[in-house]
């Protein structure tokens, strides 16, 4: 697998990677990431098809899911943490 190109946006880190026959594409915002991979041939081909297949619909779509993701992730965790306990400092006299 190799980098074959980045797509520039000011929220996300859009890489396109190329391998045998197929390309992926992953967006990164912070802690999250999403993966998509395509099997190259009559509808994606290469780079330049990677590129208009992430237009503004594809990007907001990605955008709204890591969202979902974020709020899974937060309510695992506060899941994760014991009842009762809050996050303070101990008294110190």
């Amino acid at each position: 697998m190799r980098i074959a190109g980045y797509i520039e946006h000011p929220v996300l880190k859009i890489t396109i990677f190329q391998m045998e026959n197929k390309l992926a594409v992953k967006l990164e915002a912070g802690l999250f990431e999403q993966t998509y991979k395509f099997r190259t041939g009559s509808q994606v081909s290469g780079v330049e098809d990677i590129r208009r297949l992430v237009d503004d619909s594809f990007i907001t779509a990605a955008l709204e899911e890591m969202s979902r993701m974020r709020s899974i992730r937060e309510a695992a965790l506060s899941r994760l943490a014991p009842e009762g306990e809050e996050d303070e400092f101990e008294d110190i006299i």
